[in-house]
């Protein structure tokens, strides 16, 4: 069995962030442990025609390692992932990857009080982990009755078959969230025939992206102090939208525009009845396009919202009983977000899953660290997400509190850390006291930031700032210790 100090689990933004961060402040013994042949997390997987970022390039990029070569203001997946890909070579982290390496388990030892990593292809034993397999790498099919009997060609808009031609074919596509409005607009010109089955409509706002200048790309590179105050500007530009997700009367704003453009988009006034929500914006997720709407209005296109009673081998029985014969279906439904399959492969003190201690809400330290789970550092935890920015910043600010809680055990000879429960509860209740009027509570609306109790466990209720003022300082009184007995970490 390999020792190492720090294992990584995931390596995309979360991973390669705390790789890169572990190197600055002189922890260098660690793995990045990455399930798939290439790094990149969902920038990687998902490659559907359309994909794309919906928060500015200037934004969604390290502060630590900003890009003046973004071509477009909103990048592609395709130029997020290279950009990723530099990141690794420019901080050195090739020999730190180990690639094709699926966590299987990471299970807490007591008595030797490290973490047995167990992979597909070997064991090893690390004093910490940090779990940064993202919120969105799981995909979620839905279960439908008589989806697999269905003949015709199925898969997950995260999984695209690009060797699948849909020209001339018939397709439906399930799902009508964040992926669906980017790559229906572009797969609706080739089809034959597009059965959109949806479940709830989603608030859509003009988006406003377009090609980098020559004089942008100039002033960016070779101008010190534009793109770092091109991006502050950014920064903030953002921030004042959170307002809105905390106070929603101010979000209705928002709203008034999003149904001008649903009036000046689709003339139909049956269809705009099915296209418009009834819930206040930013409940569920803001989508962005100005595609999307007018590809539903398109001839070759069908809006079905009575839902789906079954699929049959070839087609599908909508919920009025009416029968669409296709022979391809997408599925545009997400990720296990609150429910992800990694909960039950990380196992803390007895034994317990990190998914039974999530059961039946997930509850976090700060969103980073969980009682029962000594020397556990989650990644975009619970109550880390957010509904108006980059989540790369909630991503700086946790990792800033992960270096900090690893600097002081290096520097008091401590080997284990955890929160203590009453901590713990204390955060948590915190949250939930702020989520107390938002949108998301007084929205009236389901979405996959609520999990099986109706909790939003997934979002944070606030702005990114405060985010990174609560994780500024670390707290030794709200941990439990125990002392270094027979290794110096403090060398290491």
């Amino acid at each position: 069995m390999d020792e190492i100090d720090i294992a990584i689990i995931g390596s995309g933004f979360s991973g390669l962030g705390a790789a890169i961060k572990l190197r600055r402040k002189g922890f260098t013994d660690f793995l990045i442990f990455e399930k798939a042949d290439r790094i990149g997390g969902t920038w990687r997987d998902n490659t559907y025609p359309g994909c794309a970022c919906d928060v500015t390039s200037n934004l969604y990029c390290f502060s630590f390692a900003l890009n003046p070569g973004w071509t477009e203001t909103f990048s592609g997946h395709r130029e997020i992932w290279e950009y990723l890909e530099g990141c690794v070579d420019r901080f050195g982290l090739r020999p730190h990857l180990r690639l094709g390496h699926e966590m299987q388990e990471a299970a807490w030892d007591d008595d030797a009080q490290r973490w047995t990593v167990t992979t597909n292809r070997g064991t090893y034993q690390a004093r910490v982990v940090i779990a940064a397999t993202g919120p969105l790498s799981q995909p979620s099919i839905p279960d439908i009755p008589g989806l697999k009997s269905f003949t015709g060609k199925v898969f997950h808009s995260a999984q695209w078959d690009h060797d699948h031609d849909l020209h001339g074919r018939d397709v439906a596509v399930i799902g009508t969230g964040s992926s669906a409005i980017q790559f229906v607009p572009k797969i609706q010109p080739e089809v034959k025939r597009l059965k959109l089955f949806q479940r709830t409509p989603a608030w859509v706002v003009p988006h406003v992206t377009r090609k980098r200048t020559k004089i942008e790309h100039w002033l960016y590179k070779h101008v010190p102090g534009v793109l770092r105050l091109n991006r502050t500007l950014i920064y903030w530009g953002y921030e004042s939208t959170g307002v809105g997700f905390l106070h929603p009367r101010i979000n209705r704003i928002a709203q008034r525009v999003a149904e001008r453009n649903l009036r000046r988009q689709v003339p139909d006034p049956q269809l705009r009845a099915k296209l418009k929500p009834s819930y206040i914006l930013g409940c569920k997720r803001v989508l962005r396009s100005n595609e999307y709407w007018p590809a539903v209005t398109r001839p070759n296109v069908d809006l079905i919202t009575s839902g789906i009673k079954e699929i049959r081998p070839t087609g599908i029985l909508a919920g009025d009983g009416s029968e669409h014969p296709v022979d391809t279906i997408i599925l545009g439904t997400g990720f296990h977000v609150t429910d992800s399959p990694v909960m039950w492969t990380i196992k803390g003190r007895n034994g317990m899953s990190l998914a039974e201690a999530w059961t039946p809400t997930m509850r976090a330290y700060l969103g980073t660290t969980v009682h029962g789970f000594p020397n556990l550092f989650f990644l975009l935890g619970p109550n880390t997400g957010l509904g108006h920015t980059s989540v790369l910043i909630m991503i700086e600010g946790q990792l800033k509190q992960v270096l900090k809680a690893l600097e002081h055990m290096r520097r008091n000879g401590i080997q284990t850390l955890e929160p203590t429960a009453e901590a713990q509860r204390r955060d948590s209740a915190q949250v939930d006291r702020k989520m107390d009027g938002t949108v998301w509570t007084a929205g009236g609306c389901q979405s996959w930031y609520l999990d099986s109790t109706g909790r939003n466990s997934t979002l944070w209720p606030g702005f990114a700032t405060t985010f990174r003022l609560r994780l500024q300082d670390f707290r030794p009184a709200d941990y439990r210790f125990q002392r270094e007995a027979s290794r110096e970490l403090a060398k290491r």
